[in-house]
């Protein structure tokens, strides 16, 4: 059984692309990641695949948490 979610941030061009560097680093063979860009707008999209639901709820847990620190430093910015 695989287990799947998809998370999508929509948003500024600036921010996607600094959401998108704040979780290159983490880049693994459970989730890719897509930014769209069409002018100034930017959705980013993270696909997760995990087989067991527990290690899916950690890797998106671990996501959130890196998108979360990086929306914070964009804020203060």
């Amino acid at each position: 059984m695989s287990n799947k979610v998809v998370v999508t941030w929509s948003g500024s061009k600036e921010d996607g692309q600094a959401l998108l560097q704040a979780i290159s680093p983490d880049d693994s063979e459970s989730f890719t990641i897509d930014l769209d860009i069409e002018g100034d707008f930017a959705t980013l999209t993270i696909i997760v695949h995990e087989q067991s639901v527990r290690t899916l709820r950690t890797t998106i847990d671990d996501i959130l948490a890196c998108l979360s620190a990086a929306e914070s430093a964009i804020s203060e910015a």
